[in-house]
């Protein structure tokens, strides 16, 4: 099935300029059309249409992979009266019982909410099977990383650096992967400002080759 995917604003990445009501026509894992979704759902009658609020983007690369992956461990929701709800690193990781089972689960946890941040790819090299295991399963690419990233490690890859240096590629053209995600921020303005300021933690929907992967309740 076709689906088109609108928001109040699309931004595609690379050279492209900001489409206000720009939407990201999908069939299959590839997208099959970018632009104003005027022109979009003229091309493709009949569609399914989904509408979000916010700023449509291609997908983020997180360049802290094995930061965040083997070198932090997430904690299970059943153990959060122990163990609290965000990365435990350092000393507190070390005090805990590290099994390759027990990376896995971690690593799964941890590509969830990446997924939730509007991630489709990760940068660095794993070196865990587990851990590769699981972000094979989650569906995330993993990139190369010619330099270290600077700043402490972040589920936001906005929070590193220019908005436009955390997309992986941009959107389109015809038969690309349909990876990217949408932002519930606000539109009347600089949109990468409103990105950067508010963050990744926003996001309300991530599709991964054209499924959609995280969805805000």
């Amino acid at each position: 099935m076709l689906t088109i995917h609108v928001a109040d604003l699309l931004l595609p990445g690379g050279p492209g300029a900001p489409v206000p009501g720009g939407a990201v026509a999908v069939r299959g894992s590839a997208i099959s059309a970018v632009g104003p979704y005027e022109e979009v759902a003229a091309a493709h009658p009949g569609a399914r249409v989904r509408r979000w609020p916010g700023v449509l983007t291609p997908g983020l690369c997180n360049p802290y992979g094995p930061e965040l992956l083997e070198r932090a461990y997430h904690p299970d929701p059943r153990e959060s009266g122990e163990l609290g709800a965000e990365p435990l690193t350092g000393a507190a990781l070390a005090a805990l019982e590290m099994t390759d089972a027990r990376w896995g689960a971690s690593a799964r946890r941890g590509a969830q909410r990446m997924l939730a941040h509007g991630t489709v790819a990760l940068a660095g090299d794993l070196w865990r099977s587990a851990v590769l295991d699981a972000v094979t399963r989650a569906g995330l690419s993993c990139e190369q990383r010619l330099t270290e990233p600077g700043g402490p490690p972040s589920l936001d890859p906005f929070a590193g650096g220019p908005v436009a240096e955390a997309f992986l590629v941009p959107l389109g053209p015809e038969g690309g992967d349909a990876d990217f995600a949408v932002f519930d921020v606000p539109v009347g303005g600089d949109p990468y400002a409103a990105l950067r300021e508010h963050g990744a933690r926003t996001c309300v929907a991530t599709v991964l080759r054209g499924r959609l992967v995280y969805r805000r309740r």
